[in-house]
Protein backbone atom coordinates (compact mmCIF):
# COMPACT_ATOMS: atom_id res chain seq x y z
CA UNK A 1 0.00 0.00 0.00
CA UNK A 2 1.23 3.29 -0.97
CA UNK A 3 0.83 6.68 1.55
CA UNK A 4 -1.66 8.01 -0.63
CA UNK A 5 -4.19 4.80 -0.45
CA UNK A 6 -3.32 4.65 3.35
CA UNK A 7 -4.50 8.97 3.83
CA UNK A 8 -7.58 8.12 1.71
CA UNK A 9 -8.81 6.12 4.66
CA UNK A 10 -8.81 9.47 6.29
CA UNK A 11 -12.45 9.88 5.54
CA UNK A 12 -12.96 12.69 6.84
CA UNK A 13 -10.29 14.95 5.03
CA UNK A 14 -11.45 13.07 1.91
CA UNK A 15 -15.18 14.36 3.00
CA UNK A 16 -13.51 18.06 3.17
CA UNK A 17 -11.62 17.39 -0.51
CA UNK A 18 -8.40 17.58 0.98
CA UNK A 19 -5.98 15.65 -1.64
CA UNK A 20 -2.79 14.34 -0.65
CA UNK A 21 -0.17 15.51 -3.33
CA UNK A 22 2.87 13.91 -2.26
CA UNK A 23 4.23 12.50 1.02
CA UNK A 24 7.57 10.95 1.97
CA UNK A 25 9.36 10.50 5.27
CA UNK A 26 9.46 14.30 6.99
CA UNK A 27 7.15 15.95 4.28
CA UNK A 28 4.15 16.31 2.39
CA UNK A 29 2.12 18.54 0.26
CA UNK A 30 -1.98 18.65 0.00
CA UNK A 31 -4.46 20.63 -1.75
CA UNK A 32 -8.10 21.73 -0.80
CA UNK A 33 -9.89 23.45 -3.42
CA UNK A 34 -11.89 26.11 -2.22
CA UNK A 35 -16.01 25.28 -2.07
CA UNK A 36 -19.39 26.41 -0.37
CA UNK A 37 -19.05 23.76 2.22
CA UNK A 38 -15.75 25.41 3.71
CA UNK A 39 -17.24 28.93 3.72
CA UNK A 40 -18.49 30.23 7.35
CA UNK A 41 -21.10 32.62 7.61
CA UNK A 42 -18.66 35.57 7.19
CA UNK A 43 -18.22 33.95 3.53
CA UNK A 44 -14.03 33.28 4.47
CA UNK A 45 -13.00 29.63 4.63
CA UNK A 46 -13.73 28.13 8.22
CA UNK A 47 -11.03 27.85 10.40
CA UNK A 48 -11.91 24.37 11.03
CA UNK A 49 -11.60 23.44 7.27
CA UNK A 50 -7.77 24.87 7.24
CA UNK A 51 -7.07 22.99 10.14
CA UNK A 52 -8.24 19.75 8.60
CA UNK A 53 -5.95 19.92 5.61
CA UNK A 54 -3.16 21.23 8.01
CA UNK A 55 -3.47 18.06 10.00
CA UNK A 56 -4.22 15.60 6.68
CA UNK A 57 -0.73 17.07 5.55
CA UNK A 58 1.05 17.00 9.09
CA UNK A 59 0.18 12.91 9.85
CA UNK A 60 0.94 12.23 5.96
CA UNK A 61 4.51 13.60 6.49
CA UNK A 62 5.23 12.52 10.12
CA UNK A 63 4.39 8.46 9.27
CA UNK A 64 5.68 8.32 6.59
CA UNK A 65 9.02 8.45 8.53
CA UNK A 66 7.95 4.54 9.40
CA UNK A 67 5.83 4.63 12.79
CA UNK A 68 1.40 5.12 13.54
CA UNK A 69 2.38 8.83 14.91
CA UNK A 70 -0.64 11.15 16.44
CA UNK A 71 -0.47 14.70 17.59
CA UNK A 72 -0.88 15.06 21.33
CA UNK A 73 -0.89 19.06 20.95
CA UNK A 74 -1.37 21.13 18.30
CA UNK A 75 -1.51 25.18 17.65
CA UNK A 76 -2.54 26.80 14.51
CA UNK A 77 -1.95 30.68 13.65
CA UNK A 78 -4.36 32.87 11.11
CA UNK A 79 -2.80 35.26 9.05
CA UNK A 80 -5.33 36.36 6.32
CA UNK A 81 -8.84 35.11 5.62
CA UNK A 82 -9.40 33.31 2.13
CA UNK A 83 -12.40 32.68 0.28
CA UNK A 84 -11.99 31.01 -3.03
CA UNK A 85 -9.14 29.45 -5.29
CA UNK A 86 -7.28 26.62 -3.58
CA UNK A 87 -5.53 26.03 -0.24
CA UNK A 88 -2.07 24.34 -0.22
CA UNK A 89 -0.29 22.85 2.56
CA UNK A 90 3.41 21.94 2.64
CA UNK A 91 4.54 20.07 6.11
CA UNK A 92 8.02 19.62 7.34
CA UNK A 93 9.25 17.51 10.27
CA UNK A 94 11.47 19.74 12.00
CA UNK A 95 12.59 17.49 14.47
CA UNK A 96 12.44 13.66 15.13
CA UNK A 97 12.99 11.73 18.08
CA UNK A 98 12.48 7.79 19.13
CA UNK A 99 9.43 8.96 21.07
CA UNK A 100 8.37 12.67 20.01
CA UNK A 101 8.82 14.47 17.05
CA UNK A 102 7.88 18.36 16.11
CA UNK A 103 6.29 19.10 12.59
CA UNK A 104 5.63 22.57 10.90
CA UNK A 105 2.88 23.15 8.24
CA UNK A 106 2.19 26.10 5.82
CA UNK A 107 -0.66 26.76 4.43
CA UNK A 108 -0.93 29.24 1.17
CA UNK A 109 -3.14 30.15 -1.49
CA UNK A 110 -2.61 30.22 -5.02
CA UNK A 111 -0.38 33.37 -4.41
CA UNK A 112 1.72 31.94 -2.23
CA UNK A 113 0.66 33.84 0.70
CA UNK A 114 0.69 32.53 4.31
CA UNK A 115 -2.89 31.81 5.50
CA UNK A 116 -1.95 29.78 8.56
CA UNK A 117 0.97 28.22 10.34
CA UNK A 118 0.63 24.78 12.06
CA UNK A 119 2.78 23.29 14.68
CA UNK A 120 2.89 20.05 15.80
CA UNK A 121 4.60 18.05 18.86
CA UNK A 122 3.75 14.44 17.72
CA UNK A 123 3.84 10.88 20.07
CA UNK A 124 5.12 8.28 17.94
CA UNK A 125 4.16 5.15 18.77
CA UNK A 126 5.58 1.52 18.95
CA UNK A 127 4.22 0.48 15.75
CA UNK A 128 5.70 0.10 12.18
CA UNK A 129 3.99 1.37 9.12
CA UNK A 130 5.81 0.53 5.98
CA UNK A 131 4.45 2.33 2.50
CA UNK A 132 5.25 1.26 -0.92
CA UNK A 133 6.90 3.85 -3.34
Amino acid sequence: MTIQEFFKNDRYAALSGVELLEAAPGSAKAAMPIKDLHLNAGNAVQGGAIFTLADLTFAAAINACGKMTVSVETSIRYFKSVTNGTLFAEAKVLDLHKVLATVEVRITNEANELIALFTATAYRKDIPLSFES
